[in-house]
């Protein structure tokens, strides 16, 4: 917390039985009017008079907190009990201070509706052995207060128990509350937030301040610390210019050593222009009941008096810290003098875990208050940082933003250094297998250093920042004042609670994938392994690479789908006979959706229909079945297809070219990578084309992998102007969970061969909301209900027109660059939902900056990629982070009909920058030439 200077008085405040207080909670300070007789105790579990006037207090304060954000009241509904799926669904579980994590509370109760719940008393909650994990336990759940859109709670009570999916814990040292929820977030076989073991190193101050002065560009204040048989993570000696860690033998005797090293510090330059120093205890034993005292820098007679009476106090691990006191800035007032006295701002952020374990700053709060009355936490009123320093006098835009963009550095530095120590540790030094530190607070003071504004961090800690991010957000949350000015600062941080949570749920499922694919989908093995997901294959290749990295490999050929329903009796039998138990059945592969579906039919496995996937895997069937769907609700389906014509034989050309306007796009029905697909202008251009593909793509050997299986047969439909769109949908039982949309380059005509793309789009959001329900109603359509699908679009001027939905993930670049931007995995997406599951997936994923990506063929590049682009200098690129490359092919084979080679790609914090990266490396590699302009296929993204 932040400190304040209190004389030569001790402060032995308590924190409350979350912080490691005892006795009961205060009285008479919550008021408001709200139902007292609401159902707090919990069947089974009976809590003494002190847990009880506990649970009470923490309830009337979540009224009190709802009741001042505008929310109603919660409602009692404990006597009717929940039944849901334990086990089956994501359980989000905080045992803590309401008003602590009353904005992660009300943010999950937003992305997760009804998941997301707050146990106000340790007694809610209770532990049990899991299965096949000795030394771990479950946690389950049989009361809480449950959140849901609007801001609406209810009080539940669960039977048979929830299973957690996740905890988060305000942990603390002492009786009650505190060792009650330390001992019940102690090695958990769901993940976990927080731990006392954890709790301990990040309120550690001297520890990390010694981390994070090893860090470049993270100011912290000049410290002298002489600690008492320090821990074996503390390096002994100097970890950098302004830290100095002096190793005591014992807590009397002292006296020359510490008058020698306070006299050295402070009389060292470390200490800049500080004027005063403050000297407190630090360690475990000491949080939330500080003992502070400031001393002029000068007088160093008092300076090393106060530390001597304080070693008496020291036990093992504990040090007592002389630090500087960063001046607070100076900062103008424009056309004035400075106030008197001198206004200081101090500021606090937190940092959130996102995927692939990088730090995310999610919100910046400040305090503003007198210079010579540093500030705590609670003491002064929450505001933006653009208020704050135009409080004190900066109100130009460039300099907060430097601001801004310092803090923002200083902060997610500070998180990742604490991740990185965290990887070192073991199981136990963290508190279980599943403990991990998801998010952060960081406090700062704002001084200036070498005459630059610079944030100094001063501590890290659990919830105080949250809480304080929280208070900010409820400043706009009465109902007359508006919506909230920004997004939750815990929106990251439900999404990582949501992201470890179908870990957890999806950890040992057993899974039968139909068909390996090829080499771009080789992140389907190393994703599996990862998640800890139990595959068993059915591959047409023996020699498949992927047979060797899977539980049970089924050697059968999937390629005749002529015959898939005698096919699909056949796998169940052989499923049967070696006794596999599975979960879910599911294909990534074009080629083996419909097989898939009648495979889990007969197996009785969750799946879309197979007459849903028959109708999208034929690309006539579905133009002309959504042709025909005109009922209510409006807008109908039939308002995005697209008129078309089967072609079987030459004599359907013609009536075709009689019944579609021309120009029209002809295509195999069953076609996949835009292979074989042209813009035709007239009836004699039909009439070749149709009999070219017939005589070059007659069956599977003539181009596999793209549904030639099926056969040959292809279709007529009508060319629409407009820019292309990929929109990918999560569905569930009918839901739409989740939608990306990306947006395409112009594609080289007569050709579709995708040119390029960019996500997110840069669409006008109602053009965007546009194509995902076009997206989504189409699937509903066809009966696809289940499922991860992509659908093709062209949105013209009368809106959104249906190119062909294909009934599984995004191929090509998409899973990755979603992963990447979103921290959705639609391949655990589409796990999740064959194992009949709802996809633990974020309301309104919020993408991390922009992807735009150029494709590579063959046809165009074979020297560039033989060369200049070769796949070893882009694969060295790519581990730079300077690209990103999705190889999707493994061999440099020119053809007529052919696939892209490779995608290539840039990030960055705006389309524009992204674009201007990817163009001059596509003109350094030589990607980009006068056949194939690069500037003009990006052209679609300014």
């Amino acid at each position: 917390e932040w400190d304040c200077p209190l004389g030569s008085k001790d402060l032995d405040g308590e924190e409350g039985p979350w912080g490691g207080g005892s006795g009961l909670p205060p009285t008479g300070c919550f008021p408001g009017s709200w139902h007292q007789d609401v159902g707090l105790d919990c069947k089974g579990s009976p809590e003494g008079a002190e847990g009880q006037a506990w649970t009470f207090y923490y309830y009337s304060l979540l009224q009190s907190c709802l009741q001042q954000a505008g929310l109603p009241e919660t409602q009692d509904r404990s006597q009717v009990p929940r039944t849901g799926r334990p086990g089956a669904e994501v359980t989000l579980c905080i045992l803590g201070s309401p008003s602590t994590f009353l904005s992660v509370l009300l943010e999950g109760g937003v992305q997760s509706p009804g998941n997301m719940l707050l146990c106000l008393s340790p007694a809610w909650l209770a532990k049990v052995a899991a299965p096949g994990h000795p030394d771990e336990a479950s946690l389950l759940v049989s009361k809480a207060v449950s959140f849901h859109p609007g801001g609406l709670t209810f009080l539940d009570e669960f039977v048979p128990p929830r299973h957690a999916t996740y905890f988060l814990a305000g942990l603390g040292l002492g009786s009650g509350h505190g060792r009650e929820a330390a001992e019940l977030a102690r090695n958990l076989t769901c993940p976990t937030g927080a731990s006392v073991e954890l709790a301990r190193l990040l309120e550690d101050r001297l520890l990390m301040r010694q981390l994070l002065s090893q860090q470049g560009g993270v100011a912290v204040p000049a410290t002298l610390a002489f600690i008492y048989k320090p821990p074996g993570l503390l390096q002994g000696g100097d970890a950098s210019q302004g830290l100095r860690l002096v190793e005591l033998s014992g807590k009397e005797g002292q006296e020359t050593l510490v008058k020698e090293e306070v006299g050295a510090f402070l009389h060292s330059k470390a200490l800049g222009d500080a004027l005063q120093v403050a000297v407190k205890l630090s360690g475990w034993r000491w949080r939330g009941r500080q003992v502070l005292r400031l001393h002029p820098r000068v007088e160093q007679d008092t300076v090393v008096d106060t530390v001597l009476a304080l070693l008496e106090k020291l036990e093992e691990e504990e040090s007592v810290l002389v630090e500087a006191m960063c001046p607070c800035a100076q900062l103008p007032f424009p056309g004035g003098p400075s106030p008197s006295p001198e206004l200081t701002v101090r500021i606090c952020t937190v940092v959130c875990r996102t995927q692939g374990d990088r730090p995310l700053l999610s919100k910046v709060v400040c305090g503003v208050g007198r210079g010579d009355r540093p500030l705590r936490h609670q003491n002064s009123l929450p505001s933006t940082l653009e208020v704050a320093l135009a409080q004190c006098g900066l109100g130009e835009a460039a300099q907060v933003a430097v601001v801004r963009q310092r803090v923002k550095a200083a902060a997610e530095t500070a998180l990742a250094a604490v991740l990185a120590l965290e990887a070192g540790l073991s199981a136990e030094q963290r508190g279980g297998r599943r403990a991990r530190t998801d998010f952060l607070g960081v406090d700062f003071a704002l001084t200036v250093v070498d005459r630059e504004l610079t944030p100094v961090v001063l501590e890290l800690n659990g919830g105080l920042c949250l809480e304080a991010c929280g208070a900010l957000e409820g400043l706009w949350a009465a109902p007359r004042l508006g919506p909230a000015a920004e997004e939750a600062a815990a929106a990251p941080l439900v999404e990582t609670m949501l992201r470890r949570s179908a870990r957890c749920l999806m950890e040992g499922k057993q899974l039968l994938v139909v068909g390996a694919g090829g080499v771009s989908k080789k992140f389907v093995w190393e994703a599996a392994r990862d998640y800890g997901l139990k595959l068993h294959l059915v591959e047409s290749d023996p020699n498949h690479f992927a047979s060797q990295l899977v539980q049970t490999f089924i050697h059968f050929d999937v390629t005749e789908h002529r015959r898939d329903e005698e096919n699909a009796r056949l796998l169940a039998e052989l499923v049967r006979a070696r006794g596999l138990k599975l979960d879910g059945c599911f294909s990534y592969w074009d080629d083996c959706l419909v097989l898939t579906a009648l495979l889990c039919q007969e197996l009785g496995l969750p799946c879309s229909p197979p007459a849903a996937m028959c109708l999208a895997k034929q690309k006539s069937r579905t133009q002309l079945h959504l042709l025909r769907s005109h009922g209510p609700p409006w807008p109908a389906p039939s308002l995005h297809a697209v008129a078309c014509c089967p072609l079987g034989s030459e004599a359907d050309v013609e009536r075709a070219v009689r019944q579609v306007p021309l120009p029209g796009v002809m295509k195999l029905e069953f076609g996949a990578g835009a292979v074989g697909v042209r813009l035709v202008e007239d009836a004699p251009q039909c009439h070749e084309h149709f009999s070219r593909i017939s005589r070059d793509l007659q069956g599977e050997a003539d181009h596999p992998g793209i549904g030639l299986g099926w056969g040959n047969a292809m279709l007529l439909m009508e060319f629409v102007e407009g820019t292309e769109h990929d929109v990918d949908l999560v569905l569930f039982g009918g839901r739409l969970l989740a939608a990306f949309v990306s947006d395409n380059g112009p594609t080289r005509l007569p050709g579709f061969t995708e040119t390029a793309a960019c996500m997110p789009t840069g669409l006008a959001p109602e053009q965007e909301a546009q194509l995902v329900q076009a997206a989504f109603r189409c699937c509903l359509g066809c009966g696809l209900l289940d499922g991860v699908f992509n659908v093709e679009l062209k949105l013209t001027g009368a809106g959104p027109r249906l190119i062909e939905i294909n009934p599984r993930m995004g191929g090509f670049y998409l899973r990755d660059w979603i992963l990447e931007l979103y921290g959705v995995d639609l391949l655990l997406a589409a796990a999740m939902v064959a194992c009949g599951l709802q996809p633990a997936l974020p309301a309104h994923p919020r993408a991390r900056g922009h992807i735009v990506g150029v494709m590579c063929l063959v046809s165009q590049h074979l020297q560039a990629l033989s060369s200049t682009a070769s796949r070893e200098t882009l694969q060295a690129l790519h581990d730079q982070g300077l690209l990103r490359l999705n190889l999707l092919e493994e061999a440099l084979v020119p053809g007529e009909y052919e696939e892209p080679y490779c995608s290539v790609a840039c990030a960055g914090p705006s389309p524009t920058e992204a674009r201007l990266r990817l163009l001059g490396l596509c003109q350094g590699l030589g990607i980009d030439g006068p056949n194939y302009p690069v500037a003009h296929f990006l052209s679609h993204f300014k």
